[in-house]
Formats: C-alpha cells, structure tokens, sequence
C-alpha cells in the first residue's frame, strides 16, 4: 500500500520535472530568440550608421542630418529595450532552473523514500526466510534424534 501510494507520488513529481524542464527550455529559448534580435538590431544600427557616414560624405542637408540622427537614437532605443529584455528573460531561466531543481529533489527524495522501504521489505523477507530456515532445521534435528 506505501509502494502505491509512493509510486503515484514519484509518477507525479516526475510530471512536474518534465513540465519544469520544458518551461526551463521555453525561457532558455526566449531568452535566445531575445539575443539575436539583439544582434539583428545592433548590425542594423551599424550598417545604418555606415550609410549615414557615406552619405554625410557626399552632403547632407539638415533635415536629412536630423532625420538620420533621429533614426540612430530610435534605434539606440530599440537596442537599450532589447537589452533589457534579455535581462528580464535571464531572470525568468534563473527561476525557472531553481523550479526544476526543486522538482528533482523532490523526486530523488520519494525515490529515495521508495528505496528504503523496498530495502526494509527485503531485509524483512530475508529474516522470514532465515526463521523457516532456522525452524526447518530444528525440525529436522529434533526428529532425528
């Protein structure tokens, strides 16, 4: 009956690792999706600034100046905001690694539960089996004398 009730718990701590460990590999993966837009952003920026610089070169009117310069902070923006979107997700891996590791010592421990009594059932066996041992072989001293 303990077995039983102990296998459901195991059965369902491993649900929760496997659910944990999924959530731990959606936030791992945001957070990757979430650098390479970075990336994207921060290449975008400097082929920006380079047409900026070769234009600048072949003359620009202020209204263009502004309008290139104006671009370059919005795109400063957009590269400051994906940062710390970046953060925000390292957090979010960092909670959702702690989840996980909870949920597998939780499993580890009901199959550490699990482990004893299997072991407890076994070393009461094993003593039945040594007092029919031992019984069987009183009996058997005793009728030959």
């Amino acid at each position: 009956m303990a077995n039983s009730a102990l296998s459901t718990l195991i059965e369902l701590a491993e649900n929760e690792v496997e659910n944990a460990a999924k959530n731990l590999g959606r936030m791992i993966k945001a957070r990757d999706d979430a650098n390479e837009q970075l990336n994207l952003l921060n290449q975008y920026r400097s082929d920006y600034e380079l047409r900026f610089q070769s234009n600048a070169k072949q003359g620009l009117n202020v209204t263009q100046f502004t309008n290139f310069q104006a671009f370059i902070v919005k795109l400063d923006q957009a590269v400051d905001g994906q940062k710390k979107l970046i953060q925000d997700a390292e957090y979010r891996i960092e909670i959702a690694k702690k989840n996980w590791q909870e949920c597998e010592k939780k499993r580890l421990s009901y199959k550490t539960l699990i482990d004893r009594n299997a072991a407890s059932e076994l070393k009461k066996e094993n003593k039945r089996d040594q007092k029919q041992t031992d019984e069987r072989a009183t009996r058997a001293l005793f009728y030959k004398k």
